[in-house]
């Protein structure tokens, strides 16, 4: 027999029901119906019927679990597959690979590190059968095929424990075109490849919500095919400092479009808008409550950025929190708080949802009661779980760096309301978080100031709780019933070609026309007898050639010359980039378009100081007036595409250019339908390009010009009255057309 479990699962169909599917579980036959039995006794329970509400069955069966099983529920890491034993940001002491009879599972025993931490950790089914751990990050970018079939060996591993509970496979988004960057769309190619979420909101803008119900379902049916039933997305964070890296990663800077957007994401992805289903996809949506307000920028996976500033009166009420009201309205499976801590001394006044004042305690929010029991829960209604950012136990542990990791752990179930934790597989320390409430640990050890024992430890109620939550999730999501998938379909589903032509007709609708001197469309007419010069330019000189090989190969119909002086038509595709998330750049986050571009230091409070240092955000910047100029001699025009990922600061490009377009991680064939006239641009601009250096200033003691808890297309109402122009606009962007690139811009060829 086949060690596969994909080839040897048995399935048992129920009128009007669920289909039970098993490896080597039992089947219970009762009434006519088929249930699978859970904890192994043989005997129908509550929890094996699934006539009755997953929370009833979830209540039922967390009273049958140990405490060592259900703590081993609080925790969610990385984890590998066998075939992509270096997937994943997990460094290893062991080169050698050792894989389970089915050649799926990686057995081997490593110890690992990452930014997150350190831990020494068990193959696949010794994690699974052994410390009893259910919740994985999967990073690896395997076929539909491939990863059908590992989920389907997980939970066969799972069924040999005595308690089933099915293991769930969890990943960063994967249907969007782009850079693969860890912690944010850890892969990409093998689902339908959308536009960037920037992208999705610049068509949507254009086009209309319908695109959203569209890119739901493909999503909803894609994961669901191979079995991965839990996403960490999407972010319904607002952009309102530019210089935050993730903001590639948002749906803009508009919180009306970001809310409008999540009304339909949620329910579309997760099945309906009543929560999860059988054949829907659990949502985690993040960051609660919003990462948009960075300080300067800086971002809080490293110490600089551990602080939201709310700078202007009301602004979490008006800008950051009603994003995140369709996931309390829609039920999100979970909620991810971010890993910021909110700054009282940097900040105005904030109000909660009954408009009286809100304490700003300087806690990350995934330790913060007062944001996540009292706001979140409490005034807005949530009743999903909270999933907390990755790393929170160890490396990114602000405002309780003061608890030891086991206090932490204490901390955030029992106190702040957490019920997953991901970074780790602490399964220890949430043991010895536990033993501390029943061992009289602080009669002999000292309480850290500010607290109270009951504070940092895990209680059976706080316990309980938690695991009721996330087993609700899973059995929402039929996973303890119907929990397999087969390989051959799941291929089938994801390669249907008309996902993957719906996907590339909301990359042509992503594409913004922002100038046009009557330069395109580049019609047959005006290409006959005309020679073309392409050239792709990114931050890293590799890339960079490659990008421009794919452009030249795009545009072989045309007559291409080596010589931009020879050039009728230019047509350049501008791949900016900058700065690390998971790192702080010397200074701050660089927005211009630029190379080997001189800029300050800051100093350890974030301030600018007096030494400086080099930035690149596009190397051969430099030569985009050159060629510019030798085309403009030629009496040729120039072309521009500009991939936006960030707020850039386009004046380096954009002068040069006679007709500029922005594409948001688009497909490059997707601009040139717009350029060639194959397609007329509706996309907007989802977020306002600044206007220069000069309104991202930051003085002496920290504070920028432009406040950063307020969008883009608000700024101006706080800028120095000697900043704006005749119009009274200052932030914004002014091209040589005299059009503004704020929210909402764009123009058409109609």
């Amino acid at each position: 027999m086949s060690k596969k479990a994909s080839e040897n699962v048995r399935y048992y169909k129920n009128p009007n029901g669920p289909c039970i599917s098993t490896v080597s579980r039992r089947v219970i036959e009762k009434d006519g119906l088929y249930f699978k039995d859970l904890d192994g006794s043989g005997e129908f329970r509550p929890y094996d019927d699934w006539r009755l509400s997953p929370e009833k069955r979830a209540a039922a069966y967390v009273k049958v679990l140990s405490v060592d099983e259900k703590i081993a529920q609080l925790f969610i890491s990385d984890w590998r597959m066998g075939k992509y034993p270096a997937a994943g940001h997990m460094s290893t002491d062991t080169t050698e690979t050792i894989l389970d009879e089915s050649g799926l599972l990686d057995e081997t025993e490593i110890h690992g590190k990452n930014i997150f931490g350190e831990q020494h950790l068990p193959g696949t089914t010794d994690l699974i059968q052994k410390w009893f751990s259910r919740h994985m990050i999967l990073r690896a970018n395997p076929s539909p095929e491939e990863l059908a079939d590992w989920i389907n060996q997980l939970h066969a591993a799972a069924e040999a424990c005595e308690h089933f509970i099915p293991v769930q496979v969890v990943s960063n988004s994967r249907n969007e075109n782009g850079e693969v960057v860890f912690g944010m769309n850890d892969a990409a190619g093998m689902f339908a490849a959308w536009p960037g979420t920037l992208g999705i909101a610049a068509a949507v803008k254009g086009d209309g919500i319908g695109i959203i119900d569209r890119f739901a379902d493909c999503i909803r049916r894609e994961w669901d095919a191979v079995g991965m039933k839990k996403g960490y997305m999407y972010m319904e964070d607002v952009i309102t400092d530019p210089r935050w890296q993730r903001s590639y990663g948002t749906f803009g800077e508009d919180p009306a479009l970001v809310e409008r957007i999540f009304e339909h994401l949620i329910p579309g992805i997760q099945g309906n808008e009543s929560g999860v289903t059988a054949d829907g996809v659990s949502m985690t949506v993040k960051h609660f409550p919003g990462g948009g307000p960075r300080e300067n920028g800086f971002d809080p996976h490293y110490a600089e950025g551990q602080w939201n500033v709310y700078a202007t009166p009301g602004s979490l009420q008006n800008y950051h929190i009603p994003s995140f009201r369709p996931a309390v309205k829609y039920n999100a499976a979970s909620i991810m708080p971010y890993y910021s801590k909110p700054s009282a001394g940097k900040s105005a006044a904030q109000t909660d949802m009954d408009g009286k004042p809100l304490p700003l305690e300087p806690y990350g929010f995934a330790y913060n009661k007062v944001f996540i029991d009292g706001l979140l829960r409490g005034q807005m209604g949530f009743r999903g779980y909270i999933n907390s950012d990755t790393g929170i136990v160890h490396n990114m542990c602000w405002g309780v760096d003061m608890l030891d990791k086991a206090e932490r752990i204490g901390f955030a179930v029992g106190t702040s309301g957490v019920d997953l934790i991901s970074g780790m597989y602490d399964n220890a320390l949430g043991r010895e978080a536990y033993d501390r409430g029943k061992n009289g640990y602080y009669d002999t050890h000292p309480v850290p100031e500010g607290f109270a024992p009951e504070d940092l430890v895990l209680t059976d109620e706080a316990l309980d709780r938690a695991v009721t939550r996330t087993l609700t999730e899973l059995f929402q999501a039929g996973l303890f019933d119907n929990p397999y998938r087969s390989p051959k379909r799941a291929a089938e589903i994801v390669s249907d070609r008309a996902d993957w032509e719906e996907a590339e007709d909301v990359h042509r609708k992503s594409v913004v026309l922002l100038k046009n001197s009557g330069v395109l469309p580049l019609s047959t007419e005006k290409l006959s007898g005309k020679k073309v010069y392409a050239e792709a330019f990114c931050k890293d000189p590799k890339a960079a050639e490659e990008a421009t090989q794919n452009l030249r190969r795009l545009l072989a119909e045309c007559e291409l010359t080596e010589e931009p002086a020879h050039a009728d038509y230019a047509i350049l595709m501008v791949n900016p980039s900058s700065g690390e998330y998971f790192s702080a750049t010397k200074g701050y986050l660089e927005l211009e378009i630029c190379e080997r571009k001189t800029v300050c230091n800051v100093d350890s409070q974030g301030r600018p100081a007096a030494e400086t240092h080099e930035e690149t955000t596009l190397s051969g910047a430099k030569r985009i007036p050159e060629i510019a100029q030798a085309v403009h001699s030629n009496g040729g025009k120039v072309i521009a595409n500009i991939n936006i990922t960030l707020a850039w600061l386009v004046g380096n490009v954009e002068p040069w250019a006679d007709a500029l377009t922005a594409g948001f991680d688009t497909f490059t064939s997707a601009v040139l339908d717009v350029v060639f006239g194959r397609f007329c641009p509706v996309g907007k601009l989802p977020v306002t390009l600044p206007r220069g250096d000069e309104v991202l200033a930051v003085n002496s003691e920290g504070v920028c010009v432009s406040p950063n808890d307020v969008p883009g297309y608000d700024k101006d109402r706080y800028m120095p009255e000697e900043l704006k122009d005749e119009n009274g606009k200052a932030y914004a962007y002014r091209d040589t057309a005299g059009n503004y690139y704020e929210l909402g811009f764009g123009l058409t060829m109609a």
